[in-house]
């Protein structure tokens, strides 16, 4: 009889274990069928040149990571050491795009890099060294991110240190230029265990995001001028669009217990606000006027699920994205979507630490 029991026992745990690994994250493979070449290349087909960026290498390593998928993980993580850092992420930031750039080459198209990607590289990485309890990629994020304030860090006077968006062509004598973006709170939260500069890096990450926002709307691109401080107000109106909605997207997702949150949420409510209102996010927004034009694209409501705080604003931004889930023609949408949606499903979490609380025991959670 106790043989009979455990061979039933047996069978369940079986059973639970198959029905598991059978429920995965169903955008996620999805994503990887339509995005991500055998290689470990995510390809971008909306351009011609069938590019690909480390900002598309950063998010799919962190999806894989969210997934625990860690056969993916590391076909991304060799061919950006491969094809983007010259073979090695310790020498080297990963240049932010390949391509083909003629009829015979595929290589790097610009050799710069974008720190946005190294950021979520380097966390990725970081993360994976922690719950895959593999210190092989602990050590190397950890020399990343030294690459990282050596190469894409300054300090700027009346500021302090700062997140380049880039190593060449951000910085001049009295001017910078910077993408709110680029650095998500809660892996600035997170860097601070580092020390020096990233305890300032923080803070300045903060003003960044609430000084440029007067009216509750954050731009894609901002100057800052010695002396003169945030160039608000050009002879070119200053607008939030495609790269700005990811601010809201990463406050969103920040813990609540982070005491950075509720200000750049009450900050940055205006957006939730006129979301409600039009029932879809605006394609772009005057970051002055606060005047909007346009519809954004289904990934922009994806990016709002974690920032609206009214159940009913969120629900409608819910519905669109499950009646207009993107395509395999719709990278950009398709990363946005699986943040936004993936934290919605409850898939990932971050902790006031910024570190990521994976759901790697959930049962078939709904597909799209």
């Amino acid at each position: 009889m106790k043989a009979f029991h455990w061979c039933v026992l047996a069978a369940l745990m079986l059973a639970t274990t198959s029905l598991r690994a059978a429920c995965t994250w169903p955008a996620w493979e999805q994503f990887k069928q339509d995005y991500i070449s055998e290689s470990g290349r995510v390809i971008d087909p909306s351009d011609t040149r069938k590019i690909s960026t480390s900002e598309g290498q950063s998010y799919a390593l962190f999806f894989a990571l969210a997934a625990n998928d860690r056969k993916t993980f590391d076909l991304l993580l060799t061919w950006t050491r491969d094809n983007l850092a010259q073979g090695n992420l310790h020498d080297h930031l990963p240049a932010w795009l390949w391509g083909q750039k003629d009829k015979e080459n595929w290589a790097i198209i610009d050799t710069n890099s974008a720190s946005d990607a190294d950021i979520w590289i380097a966390w990725s990485l970081l993360e994976a060294g922690r719950l895959w309890k593999h210190p092989d990629y602990t050590r190397t994020g950890k020399a990343l991110l030294k690459r990282i304030v050596s190469e894409e860090v300054v300090k700027v006077p009346g500021l302090g240190s700062m997140l380049l968006p880039g190593k060449v062509g951000f910085a001049e004598a009295h001017v910078w230029r910077f993408n709110p973006s680029y650095l998500p709170p809660q892996l600035a939260s997170y860097f601070t265990r580092f020390g020096a500069p990233w305890t300032t890096l923080r803070e300045t990450n903060l003003r960044l995001l609430l000084e440029t926002a007067p009216k509750g709307f954050s731009p894609d691109w901002v100057q800052y001028q010695k002396n003169r401080g945030w160039q608000l107000k050009q002879n070119k109106s200053l607008v939030g669009s495609y790269d700005a909605i990811r601010v809201y997207l990463w406050v969103g997702m920040m813990s609540d217990q982070d005491p950075q949150k509720a200000r750049l949420l009450a900050r940055l409510q205006p957006m939730a606000a006129m979301t409600t209102k039009q029932g879809v996010p605006p394609e772009k927004v005057d970051v002055a006027s606060g005047k909007h034009t346009g519809k954004g694209p289904v990934g922009f409501s994806a990016s709002l699920l974690p920032f609206l705080q009214k159940r009913d604003a969120q629900a409608a931004q819910r519905q669109r994205v499950a009646d207009h889930f993107p395509d395999k023609n719709a990278y950009y949408s398709y990363v946005l979507t699986l943040f936004g949606q993936g934290w919605d499903q409850h898939r990932f979490r971050f902790t006031a630490k910024g570190e990521l609380i994976p759901d790697w025991g959930q049962e078939c959670a709904s597909s799209h």
